[in-house]
């Protein structure tokens, strides 16, 4: 296929046409405008199964289309008319990954408010932080962190819905009155340039900010996994939307609180698929649930996708059902795809992609044929999205050299929440936004991610990129996972280092990884030291490693 199949879809008149707007930036002249929009464009798949919770768990319930609405525009009539809440206020929400969490998420749409989703894994600390920072007017949560909530809550009298579980102090249960399908959303004004959502970044350094995306922003989102699912057919030699398939059946264990969700969200309500949902990770588990609600789609970050397949080799299960195989929030290893390839051939169609949160999820993707041929990059950008990769003087650099990827268009957010300095730091005035990635063109156009600005270890004046070494350790068969950083040298400023879980005990030793190492990069790239711990790295809820606490851990004090 031509590298420019994809130029028919983006074609004047093509489903995914686009124009510059007056702000500078590519958007698409059709689909939604807003998230709304979006929602009742799936009214249609009706008794199709939307949500599938996990049996066992106090949200293990399956929502169709029609439920699903239902149930969202009955909560969205109470935040507006019980709760008395106005386009624009903000609606905090916080829990796993339950139906009642998408539920939350839609009412908030349907009511025009702006959805400001938690990360379930924060402390109470961390939580009152950022809604100090946001200042909801409801909190939607499940019963878990109606608990962790409540002190704040009760200190600011904001009142609260707590899912799975009776009232508590301060909060009414989720008894979804009337849920009637025959009635409308609330009558508000919602508009393209409006906020819709307010999305905290990781926060793997200093303070999470609160990333807010406009509806417009989010519409673009919303199209842009259509776009790559078109685009993949057509490198398959197929026809978009007639290719017979029918609609994916979603194992998506992406948290919802972070973008990536949404990326897969997305693409599996625009096809009117099934999101199966699980409320904590286990690979075991997935196996389980892939078999018994026939899964297509995986997705999940990297980590978790290596522990399904190690599970799955481990069971000789060949994941019969499966066609696609999503990663992303992190760097994808090369090793993962070519094992991937390696077991099930060409049956499994592999997907990475790259995002941010505040470009609302993912913008690049490679897929297929070309993402086998180059595991080492992230794709090609959606056709409202453009890229540069700059120098330190913000000049494009030339193809195949090193420099920040900076993104400009459609689905990325306004700017930080009531954060003037933050804002005007990460995006230039002509709306590129810094992502703070070190990134190269490659042969075709297509983008590779080389780390982190900040986490480039600089050794005696040598640059060396740790998604590199990272990707030299996940090569050899004994590493279970792997995470490169710097630290102190008296001489040499910084030495690499690394920490290795290995798959068996036994399986690795420092001095084999090195040797391992050096057959493919050069000598001052080589981790001067090698711990191997048979204990999970730590990770946030995107699933990237926390280096900072990992050299704490590791390397704090000693001289290993």
């Amino acid at each position: 296929m031509p590298q420019d199949s994809s130029s028919s879809l983006t074609a004047p008149g093509a489903p995914f046409a686009v124009t510059r707007g007056s702000d500078g930036r590519l958007q698409y002249v059709n689909g939604p405008r807003t998230l709304r929009e979006f929602a009742d464009a799936t009214r249609g798949f009706g008794a199709r199964p939307f949500l599938v919770g996990e049996d066992g768990t106090p949200g293990g319930r399956v929502y169709s289309y029609g439920a699903f609405h239902a149930a969202a525009g009955g909560l969205a009539r109470r935040l507006v008319g019980t709760y008395g809440l106005k386009p624009g206020d903000r609606a905090v929400i916080a829990g796993r990954n339950h139906p009642e969490w998408q539920i939350a998420f839609w009412a908030t749409q349907l009511a025009g408010l702006v959805a400001v989703p938690l990360n379930a894994w924060w402390t109470e600390a961390e939580c009152a932080y950022a809604l100090d920072d946001c200042a909801p007017g409801v909190l939607l949560v499940d019963d878990e962190r109606a608990e962790l909530l409540a002190p704040w809550a009760r200190r600011h009298g904001v009142p609260g819905i707590v899912f799975h579980g009776g009232g508590r102090e301060g909060f009414e249960p989720y008894d979804c009155p009337g849920a009637d399908p025959a009635a409308a959303p609330p009558v508000v004004s919602v508009a393209p340039g409006d906020d819709a959502t307010i999305m905290y970044t990781s926060g793997t350094t200093g303070r999470p900010k609160g990333a807010v995306a406009t509806h417009l922003a989010q519409a673009a989102a919303a199209i842009n996994p259509r776009y790559q699912a078109a685009a993949a057919a057509l490198d398959r030699g197929e026809h978009p939307g007639r290719g017979g398939r029918r609609p994916p059946v979603s194992l998506t264990t992406f948290p919802f609180f972070h973008a990536a969700a949404f990326t897969s969200l997305y693409a599996v309500m625009a096809a009117g698929g099934t999101l199966v949902l699980m409320r904590k990770w286990s690979a075991d588990r997935a196996l389980e649930l892939i078999d018994r609600h026939q899964v297509t789609h995986y997705a999940g970050v990297p980590a978790t996708a290596l522990q399904l397949l190690d599970a799955a080799t481990a069971r000789g299960h060949r994941l019969p059902s499966l066609t696609n195989f999503n990663t992303g929030g992190a760097a994808a290893p090369p090793a993962l795809v070519r094992r991937l390839t390696g077991t099930y051939g060409e049956r499994v169609e592999p997907r990475n992609g790259y995002g941010l949160t505040e470009t609302c999820g993912g913008v690049l993707a490679h897929y297929g044929a070309a993402y086998r041929r180059d595991p080492d990059s992230v794709g090609r950008p959606t056709p409202v999205t453009e890229t540069r990769v700059a120098g330190p003087d913000g000049r494009p650099v030339p193809d195949g050299e090193v420099g920040e990827l900076w993104l400009r268009g459609q689905s990325l957010v306004r700017g930080y929440w009531r954060d003037a300095r933050a804002t005007a730091e990460a995006f230039t005035p002509d709306g590129w936004f810094r992502t703070g990635d070190l990134a190269v063109v490659r042969d075709g156009g297509r983008i590779g991610v080389v780390d982190r600005i900040k986490d480039v270890v600089i050794r005696g004046g040598e640059n060396v990129y740790c998604v590199e070494v990272e990707a030299a350790l996940f090569a050899h068969p004994g590493v279970a996972d792997a995470a490169v950083l710097g630290v102190p040298h008296p001489v040499l400023g910084e030495e690499v280092a690394a920490v290795v879980r290995p798959r068996a005990p036994g399986a690795v030793t420092a001095a084999g990884l090195r040797a391992h190492v050096a057959r493919d990069l050069a000598a001052f790239k080589v981790p001067a030291h090698i711990l191997v711990r048979d204990v999970p790295l730590p990770r946030n809820a995107a699933g990237k490693v926390l280096k900072g606490e990992l050299r704490r851990q590791a390397f704090s004090g000693s001289g290993n």
